[in-house]
C-alpha cells in the first residue's frame, strides 16, 4: 500500500476558522495530506483581531506531541504560534527525537497588531528553535525582528534571507514581500543560492490567515516528498489562488479560500 504524507501542526487555534491549526488542517486536506494537531493556545479571535488567549499547560502540550508521535508517522511539521518559552523548551526537547521536515512560521504578532507571544519566547525561538528548521517563513517586520535590520527594498530581502541561515543557523528562509508594494515576490535562500517566487498582487482585504496557510501549504508539499524550492512554488500558487478567492466574510480581514484550487470551483467562479 501507498504510504500516506503525513503533517503535523503545532500551532493556537482560530474559531472564526481563517487562521491557526484550522487553517493549516484544511490546508493539509486540500493538499491530500493527512492532517494532524497539537494545540499550543486556545486564542479568542476573528477577522477584527484578538480577544483573549488561553495558553494550554506545557505537560498537556507535551502529551499532544507524544502521543501523535508514538503512534503516527509524521512526514512534515510546522509550528505556528507557541507563546512562552516553556512550551518552546518541550517541544524542542520533543523535536530533537523525532526525524522530520520541520518548518517554522514564526507568528510573533497577529495581523491585527495584537501580539501572540511572549518577549523571552522571542530570543528562545531565534537562538534555539531556528537552528532545528529545514525553513522558516518571515515576513518582513519578522524578519527584522530576526535579523535586527530594517528591510524597505528586494535587496534589503535577500540579505535577511542570507543572514536569517547564515548567522542564526535555519537551514533555509523565505522572507515574503507582502509588506512591499509592487508585485508579490519572495525570497528563499538555501544556504547556497537565492531563489525568487513572484506572483501578482491580488487586490482584496481579504488575507486573514494567509502567513498560516503559505507555511501549511509548503509543510503539507514536503510530508509528499517535494524538493524544497518546488514545495514553496506550488505553495505559493495555492495561497495566491486563495487570496484571489477569498471570502468576503466578518466585519475585518476575511479569511482566504482554503478550496479554491479545486477545479469545480475554477469552473464555477472564474
Amino acid at each position: 500500500m501507498k504510504q500516506i504524507p503525513c503533517a503535523l501542526t503545532i500551532a493556537g487555534t482560530d474559531p472564526s476558522g481563517g487562521a491557526g491549526v484550522q487553517a493549516d488542517l484544511k490546508t493539509f486536506q486540500e493538499l491530500k495530506v493527512y492532517g494532524m494537531s497539537a494545540i499550543t493556545s486556545i486564542v479568542a479571535q476573528n477577522t477584527t483581531g484578538v480577544r483573549d488567549v488561553h495558553h494550554i499547560p506545557v505537560e498537556m502540550l507535551r502529551q499532544q506531541l507524544q502521543s501523535v508521535s508514538e503512534d503516527m508517522p509524521i512526514h512534515a511539521l510546522k509550528t505556528g504560534m507557541i507563546a512562552q518559552k516553556n512550551m518552546m523548551e518541550a517541544f524542542k526537547e520533543w523535536l530533537e527525537k523525532v526525524d522530520a521536515f520541520y518548518v517554522m512560521d514564526p507568528v510573533m504578532v497577529a495581523q491585527s497588531g495584537d501580539p501572540l507571544i511572549e518577549s523571552e519566547s522571542r530570543e528562545y525561538l531565534k537562538k534555539q528553535l531556528l537552528p532545528l528548521t529545514t525553513l522558516v517563513t518571515p515576513n518582513i517586520p519578522e524578519a527584522e525582528h530576526l535579523t535586527g535590520e530594517t528591510i524597505e527594498t528586494e535587496e534589503d530581502m535577500k540579505m535577511a534571507a542570507k543572514h536569517i541561515v547564515t548567522d542564526l543557523g535555519a537551514g533555509a528562509a523565505l522572507v515574503k514581500g507582502g509588506h512591499l508594494n509592487g508585485k508579490a515576490i519572495d525570497y528563499l535562500f538555501d544556504g547556497s543560492r537565492i531563489q525568487s517566487f513572484e506572483t501578482e498582487r491580488i487586490d482584496s482585504a481579504n488575507t486573514h490567515g494567509t502567513g498560516c496557510t503559505y507555511s501549511a501549504a509548503i509543510t503539507a508539499n514536503l510530508s509528499r516528498g517535494h524538493s524544497l524550492g518546488r514545495a514553496v512554488e506550488e505553495a505559493k500558487y495555492y495561497v495566491t489562488e486563495a487570496i484571489r478567492y477569498s471570502f468576503d466574510l466578518g466585519k475585518g480581514n476575511g479569511p482566504t479560500n482554503h478550496f479554491a484550487v479545486r477545479e469545480e470551483v475554477f469552473n464555477k467562479w472564474l
